[in-house]
Order: C-alpha cells, then sequence, then structure tokens
C-alpha cells in the first residue's frame, strides 16, 4: 500500500523523531511511505479561535499537498490534527462559501487514519510484540487526549497495542480521561485554568510511578513532558489553585490465566484526610509530599509511536538508561 505521511506541524517542527518512527512502524509492515510536499498545519488552531477566514487557506493548502499526488491512505501520528480534518476543515469551506474545497477537503479526510486507526481497522494489528516486533521493557502509563477519545472514539485502540508491548509493565493513569488542559490555543488564552489542568494530570502521571507517560498526541505531550519538568525542577506547581491533593490507592487482582493487574484507584480533593495537615483535617487540601504523590526523577512524555517502532536490536531508551529529556520529553 502507498502511504501518505501527514507529519503535522507540531511533529515536524517540535518532534521529527515521531514522524521517523512512524514511518518505521509502516515500513515494517511491507508499505511504501512517502511525504507530500508542502503539507504544513491542518488549520486547527485557526479555527479553534474562530479565525475562519485565516483558516481557508490553510485548509486549501492541506488539501493542495495531499491532491497533487497519488496515494491509497494517509496516516498521522495526531488524534487532534486527524479529527480537525474531518471534524472541521469541511465545515469552515461550506461556512466560507467554498462548496468544492468542503467536497476535496472531506475526500482527504475521508482517506486519513490516525496510527493506531490504521494499524488496528485496517491492518489488522491486535499485538504489537508479534505484528511489529516491538520491545520496551520498562513500566508505562497513558494518557488519552481528548480529541480521540471524543471526536475520533478511538477506545482502547492505542491503549491495546501499548499494552501489547513486549516486556512492558503498563499501569493504569488514575482519573485518565480528565483533561491535561492543553487543548492548542486554550492554554494561551487561559493559562491559569490550564495550569491547574495540568497540575492535576502530572500528579496523577507522578503517582504511577512510571518511567515515561505515552499518549498519541504530540501537543499533549508537549503539555504534560513541560509539566513533568516543572515539577521535578522544583518540587511544586506554584500558582496553581491548591485544591487538587492527590491520594493514590494501588491494588491488584489477578485472572483466571493468572496474570496480574495493578491498579492505581485517586481521591481528589480535600475529602480524604490522609492529604491534610494536622488540625485541618475536613478543612483544606495540603500539596502532596514527593512520596505522596509518587515523584520520580527522570520521568518523561513520549509519544506512543516511538514505543512501537522500539525493538529489541533498536530499542528505545529511558532516562535511567542515558537517554535525554528534554521539557519533560523523552529525546
Amino acid at each position: 500500500m502507498r502511504i501518505a505521511l501527514f507529519a503535522t506541524c507540531i511533529v515536524d517542527a517540535m518532534y521529527p523523531e515521531v514522524a521517523q518512527a512512524t514511518v518505521r512502524v509502516l515500513r515494517r509492515l511491507g508499505h511504501e511511505v512517502i511525504f507530500p510536499e508542502g503539507q504544513s498545519c491542518c488549520g486547527q488552531m485557526h479555527i479553534n479561535s474562530g479565525k475562519f477566514a485565516q483558516a481557508e487557506p490553510v485548509i486549501a493548502n492541506h488539501v493542495r499537498a495531499f491532491t497533487d499526488t497519488e496515494w491509497d491512505v494517509a496516516v498521522a501520528p495526531s488524534a487532534s490534527c486527524v479529527a480537525s480534518l474531518g471534524h472541521q476543515q469541511p465545515m469552515v469551506a461550506r461556512r466560507m462559501g467554498n462548496d468544492a474545497l468542503a467536497s476535496e477537503a472531506a475526500d482527504v479526510a475521508d482517506r486519513t487514519y490516525e496510527l493506531t486507526q490504521f494499524l488496528t481497522d485496517v491492518e489488522g494489528v491486535t499485538d504489537a510484540a508479534a505484528d511489529l516486533g516491538s520491545y520496551f521493557p520498562h513500566r508505562v502509563t497513558y494518557h488519552p487526549s481528548c480529541h480521540g477519545m471524543r471526536l475520533l472514539r478511538l477506545g482502547d485502540r492505542q491503549s491495546s497495542l501499548v499494552r501489547s508491548v513486549e516486556g512492558i509493565d503498563f499501569v493504569e493513569l488514575p482519573l485518565a480521561d480528565s483533561c491535561c488542559g492543553f487543548g492548542g490555543t486554550f492554554s494561551v488564552k487561559n493559562p491559569e485554568v490550564s495550569s491547574a489542568m495540568l497540575a492535576d494530570k502530572v500528579r496523577t502521571i507522578q503517582a504511577t510511578n512510571a518511567d515515561v507517560c505515552t499518549g498519541g498526541d504530540a501537543s499533549c505531550l508537549l503539555h504534560i513532558g513541560g509539566g513533568i519538568s516543572r515539577f521535578e525542577r522544583t518540587g511544586s506547581f506554584d500558582g496553581a489553585p491548591d485544591v487538587t491533593a492527590v491520594h493514590v490507592k494501588e491494588t491488584s487482582s489477578t485472572d483466571a490465566q493468572g496474570h496480574t493487574t495493578e491498579k492505581l484507584t485517586t481521591v481528589v480533593g480535600a475529602d480524604d484526610d490522609h492529604h491534610l495537615t494536622p488540625g485541618e483535617q475536613g478543612t483544606s487540601p495540603v500539596e502532596p509530599s514527593r512520596s505522596q504523590s509518587g515523584f520520580r526523577v527522570g520521568q518523561a512524555a513520549v509519544h506512543l509511536a516511538r514505543i512501537l517502532a522500539s525493538t529489541k536490536e533498536d530499542p528505545l531508551r529511558v532516562p535511567g538508561e542515558g537517554a535525554e529529556v528534554s521539557g519533560g520529553s523523552l529525546r
């Protein structure tokens, strides 16, 4: 199959290794991968800000880039951008009175898949170790992005593939379906709210004691990675509202096959007296200590494409093995 890589602007500019990992995974399945020249932003940033007139030429550029060459399907390592292609681009083009562009945009969107969508729905990949040779013997937790959950309805496609990587120690992320607070331009326009949401997310990640937090959107991982880095430098979230003390309880269960699954549950807020200072029980939460929050130096964020691309012959290293962490993200 001839696959067009839609790299997305944030991956191209900030995380080119994610695009490279995506190409390796697709080629491992025997596909030809091409990179349509001229591709850039999908226009989501403009659209989310209500700038439809400014978004129209950006949409036109994307359509032109992906119709100037022949391909069977397009694949992107981003649920957010793939969702924008189908959910936003045709709508904006119609709103601007450009029905021809709307039709072309819809056609491109209909043939564009998020990476794990393609792997599971088109290729039938269910076991990353067996089908892709994926190997990553480290403790990993997973954050599902909002667009992947609520617009693409990916369900457990991403987490199931990550779980099936050989050697992986997968641990559920408490309150996983809560937004990380990025939201694209939301984090710029509402920095205080965004930071508070990020504080919640990073506290739960720290509590898992995982080596890395993975996910399918580089934008969310950029935000989360920055939060991890900030917390590890200071041990706190300066300026974040003191309303999110987190207590984590770990339980385990064994299924019929004898496999043991760890499960973390959290209590957030002032109702759990374990989080309150003496004399203040039942009144207000306090910043969790490093031991309460599962503080772990060297935690990092990494896109799931890089975990799927990791093999025994060419493994992705973690900070404990000397890998570089920049801004909380594994490089």
